[in-house]
């Protein structure tokens, strides 16, 4: 039998969870239209530096970051060119400009192109002379090259003037992520509750689903990853998942989607009683994570975590480098509208850490074929160093820190 019930782990049913569950009523502000201003402002400025004149913005999380617009990326051209002196204007396909104006963010004029033309040469007609253009990274190739082609344009790749904006995050941005943040972390408790041998992954996860539904999530989660036992050993899971079974390791990665920004927590624990070996891998894991975030100092480059976290390892016995037992990816990434944004923290990325910053720090252990351990947190940088997004496990068999009579 689980011994771990007092501790927040099994003894309930979906139900009895779901019941407790209620939104947080104290929703940050909506992210006001000046911050885009703000934003495509920032865009120009870095234009000017740069000697270019404009800034392709494809459809999809870029072009909602700069102008509030939600449009999805498909096989037709949707997105906005921005001039360093501040024009703004759209290109759309003209049987769409009716349901284009609703989504419309900031304001702009729009350049049409009807289904038989192509759309880099309508772009080509509205612009005088040549031009310095910088494209969205997230641009398909086929347009990539249609701009090349095209004598009117000189391009190059945008990917590091967007990256340089977007991975600074105001401190809107992060009243969202901590919103996203604390809903996530509020499933979490709910999920370890309604643990029981043979319950399905599965299970879990419509669970999970259904918990950021009930707390005002209409879509649910945005991801989610349940493992059990040796199914944890594969950091992303695997084909068919095993049911739960006494004294399983149990790793539970999950996030949703909160007004465009995104949150992501791995919490893993032990259902039943733990090895000495999995309480010891478990503890190296804990001390990896905290080697990550004091080592997250500014103006530290972001390898300098990725890094001291291997260091770590190496002296816990594990590693070296990406060698098993032990870490095989990068210690983190950024995030954002994006679960996987700029800056990555991992070697050979000698960006600075700067305020504003928003990554995680999950410097998983792998133990082939028997289990793994991730923990996942995410950390801002601010002006006096990092800060958590949520409080970081407790321990193997009490991970959300319940106090035990």
């Amino acid at each position: 039998m689980n011994q771990n019930i007092s501790k927040g782990i099994g003894g309930s049913t979906p139900a009895i969870e779901l019941s407790k569950l209620k939104p947080n009523s104290q929703e940050p502000q909506p992210i006001q239209k000046e911050e885009f201003q703000e934003r495509l402002a920032k865009a120009c400025t870095a234009l000017k530096e740069q000697g270019l004149d404009a800034l392709y913005i494809n459809a999809g999380t870029n072009l909602y970051y700069f102008t509030k617009t939600h449009w999805s990326p498909s096989e037709r051209l949707v997105g906005a060119l921005l001039f360093a002196d501040g024009s703004l204007k759209y290109i759309v396909p003209e049987f769409e400009i009716g349901t284009f104006e609703d989504f419309m963010g900031i304001e702009g004029d729009i350049i049409s192109w009807k289904e038989h033309e192509s759309p880099i040469e309508v772009i080509a007609t509205n612009v005088s002379g040549k031009i310095k253009l910088a494209v969205d990274d997230s641009t398909r190739f086929t347009l990539v090259s249609k701009f090349q082609e095209n004598k009117r344009f000189e391009i190059s790749s945008a990917e590091n003037l967007i990256r340089d904006i977007r991975m600074i995050k105001s401190k809107a941005e992060i009243e969202h992520l901590q919103y996203a943040m604390d809903l996530t972390m509020q499933v979490h408790k709910a999920a370890a509750k309604i643990l029981k041998p043979g319950i399905t992954a599965q299970e879990v996860e419509e669970f999970i689903h259904q918990a950021h539904q009930k707390l005002g999530v209409e879509k649910g989660s945005y991801f989610c990853i349940v493992l059990f036992g040796k199914d944890s050993s594969f950091p992303h899971g695997v084909k068919t998942p095993k049911a739960l079974e006494e004294n399983d390791m149990v790793l539970i990665d999950t996030g949703t989607r909160y007004k465009s920004y995104i949150s992501d927590i791995t919490r893993t624990y032990i259902y039943g009683k733990a090895s000495d070996k999995e309480i010891d891998i478990w503890n190296k894991e804990k001390a990896a994570q905290l080697a990550a975030f004091e080592a997250a100092q500014l103006g530290k480059p972001c390898s300098h975590i990725d890094e001291q976290v291997r260091v770590q390892l190496k002296t816990d016995g594990l590693g070296p480098d990406y060698d098993l037992p032990g870490l095989p990816h990068r210690t983190g990434h950024g995030i954002g509208i994006e679960i996987h944004e700029h800056p990555f923290i991992v070697g050979g990325n000698n960006i600075p850490l700067q305020a504003g910053m928003c990554f995680s720090i999950e410097p998983m252990i792998v133990v082939p074929d028997e289990f793994g351990v991730r923990l996942e947190d995410h950390i801002y940088m601010t002006e006096d160093g990092p800060r958590w997004f949520t409080e970081p496990a407790h321990s193997i068999d009490n991970p959300f820190g319940y106090v035990v009579d």
